[in-house]
């Protein structure tokens, strides 16, 4: 079983699990409290942390959770990218 992201610049998005070449879905169950466990195989994916800060979004019917990163994880995220372009006079 392997983890896709669909958006690794963003992280979590959507998860995929691949199994045996078709896209399937893992399903959670929300407890009485409202919590849920995330599958070992996505916090591996993730490099989850115990006590790691989440962000939660409601869209489009549906829940994101996006990991809050420190500063630190994000250096180097763009390296490669085209800095070649025309600026405005009022932004040099």
């Amino acid at each position: 079983m392997s983890i896709e992201l669909t958006n690794p610049i963003e992280d979590v998005i959507v998860i995929r699990n691949r199994i045996d070449g078709d896209f399937g879905m893992q399903t959670v169950t929300v407890s009485p409290k409202y919590q849920v466990v995330i599958p070992r195989s996505v916090r591996e994916a993730l490099h989850l942390r115990p006590g790691q800060k989440m962000q939660v979004i409601e869209y489009d019917g549906r829940i994101e959770l996006v990991p809050e990163r420190d500063i630190k994880e994000l250096r180097g995220f763009l390296k490669g990218i085209n800095t070649e372009f025309e600026r405005e006079e009022d932004r040099v």
